[in-house]
């Protein structure tokens, strides 16, 4: 009897696993966003269905761009975000005199949009749109995705997004820490500054720091 319970507790972890792994692989595009008179209009090719957004009066779509399972819409007041999974659409409105992002960023499951004021983050796995405010004399230096991780960098802090957990996560840069780049792989992102590596896992939604030689 043990030995059969053991047997099924592998099995079930062997398909948890297999699951997961097969969740962070890359992904066709499976959405398609078609705006309309009155409507932006979601439909999804993967499991089927469509899912409307509906247009304020005189409200103007200035961006609609989808990629895997995610799609963002810009509009001269809000943000919209949807996901395959979505049961609405998510939504951010622009605050007072802030600009829109030039070009947001888009992977299989995330999406990425910066502003002076702030970086806007959607979670294609639940389907939210997440927020952190940048600082007085904060000020944005670079953003990446892959398929599967967002990370956005500023003078202070960087932060990342995963789809399988929920908001951004952050670490802290140093006094006087230089960044020098970043590079971003299906379900991982470097960061790479004067003092050390900074790495971001998708799947564990977590930094890991490693001190870099300087002699």
């Amino acid at each position: 009897m043990l030995r059969k319970v053991l047997i099924l507790a592998c099995l079930a972890l062997a398909g948890t696993a297999a699951a997961q792994l097969a969740d962070e692989r890359v992904v066709a595009d499976d959405l398609e966003l078609v705006v309309l008179k009155r409507e932006v209009l979601s439909i999804d090719a993967r499991n089927g269905g469509q899912l409307a957004a509906d247009l304020e009066i005189d409200e103007q779509v200035l961006f609609t761009r989808a990629r895997g399972r995610v799609g963002v819409v810009l509009t001269d007041r809000r943000a919209l975000a949807v996901t395959t999974t979505s049961g609405s659409w998510a939504q951010k409105r622009w605050r007072r005199g802030e600009r829109l992002p030039e070009k947001p960023l888009l992977g299989a499951r995330v999406a990425l949009l910066t502003t002076r004021l702030r970086v806007i983050g959607f979670d294609g796995g639940s389907g939210n749109l997440v927020e952190s405010g940048l600082g007085p004399n904060e000020s944005l230096v670079d953003a990446v995705v892959g398929e599967n991780v967002a990370v956005a960098v500023t003078d202070r802090r960087v932060l990342g997004l995963s789809p399988f957990r929920g908001g951004f996560f952050e670490a802290r840069l140093q006094l006087n820490e230089r960044y020098e780049g970043t590079h971003a792989v299906a379900n991982s992102a470097t960061v790479r500054t004067s003092r050390r590596l900074l790495i971001f896992r998708a799947p564990t939604a977590s930094w890991e720091r490693r001190q870099l030689d300087l002699r």
